[in-house]
């Protein structure tokens, strides 16, 4: 029952993302969350029309200018944070799907990629579940500290979108840390976040063909069909729609703000995920792993947009 209300409260105009990912956090940890797996199965879901809600605020002609800007940006960016990641992963001596999980959500989109990835690499569940606790933990934190750099560092709605999407894991935490900063940082962050998270594609066949991981008698990982953001395509067709047809414009807009109230809603039950069983199962070699990754990730994004290149 607190759950459920704490969702309906999240779900009210007056409620930020931040407070309610905070009231999710709160709650889960003081007074636990018993319906954890339900809460979780709707986060996908939800998460996903969510963006393609906010697709009815978004035009699309700023839409393909910012994709086509941000391709070299996201590719180069993915490239290295791979690189780096394999050689900090055998650095610290962590197990190799961890490091090679969480990297992948470092370089594309978080828990989407992860959960793709480990799919094609046949993790086993102990190792997917870590790297998604990692990732998990530091978009919470992502979703509270970017908003504040950016505003100490005096970033332009468009250099915060621009660095959120290629700094912040999950597209949720893209999207609740753009609607800190303003309307314009929203549509760049989704933009670019949207272009990064079509890596998983590719990424996911390449780790299928050449990522070959231990395999254990008794588990040898999910089995299920990894999930493909069909998200993106959604988000496209609603900005196709209320740019091609300005008569839908006016109902986008209503479009929009139930979508963005959805996602409010959505970042209240991420932190409710955020028990204390997971943060034990973290385990701290991942999180050093993680939270070192991400800093120089972050910060050689952030130095990059500062110098203007």
């Amino acid at each position: 029952m607190i759950i459920l209300l704490g969702f309906l409260v999240s779900l009210m105009p007056w409620v930020s993302s931040a407070m309610a990912l905070l009231l999710g956090v709160l709650i889960a940890l003081i007074l636990g969350n018993p319906v954890i797996e339900k809460t979780r199965t709707y986060v996908r879901p939800l998460l996903s029309l969510s963006i393609i809600a906010l697709g009815a605020g978004t035009n699309l002609l700023v839409v393909a200018k910012a994709g086509l800007e941000g391709l070299l940006f996201t590719f180069i960016a993915l490239s290295l944070t791979l690189l780096f990641g394999h050689f900090l992963g055998k650095l610290m001596k962590l197990e190799p799907s961890v490091s090679f999980l969480i990297n992948v959500g470092t370089a594309i989109c978080g828990g989407s990629a992860i959960a793709a990835v480990s799919n094609a690499i046949r993790s086993k569940s102990h190792e997917t579940s870590i790297a998604l606790a990692v990732v998990f933990l530091l978009n919470a934190v992502a979703l509270f500290l970017f908003p504040v750099i950016g505003h100490h560092f005096n970033l332009t709605e468009q250099q915060f979108g621009l660095w959120s999407a290629l700094a912040i894991h999950d597209t949720s935490s893209v999207v609740g840390a753009t609607l800190q900063y303003g309307p314009k940082a929203v549509e760049i962050g989704t933009t670019i976040k949207l272009v990064r998270a079509l890596w998983i594609i590719p990424i996911t066949l390449l780790a299928t063909k050449f990522y070959k991981a231990p395999e254990d008698a008794n588990n040898k990982g999910p089995t299920t069909k990894p999930p493909y953001p069909w998200f993106i395509l959604g988000f496209l067709l609603m900005s196709a729609l209320v740019t091609w047809i300005p008569s839908l414009q006016d109902i986008g807009a209503w479009v929009e703000f139930f979508g963005r109230r959805a996602l409010t809603g959505t970042l209240f039950l991420i932190g409710a995920g955020l028990t204390r069983a997971t943060l034990q199962k973290v385990g701290v070699n991942p999180l050093i792993y993680g939270v070192t990754l991400w800093f120089v990730v972050g910060t050689t994004n952030l130095v990059v947009i500062l110098l203007g290149i």
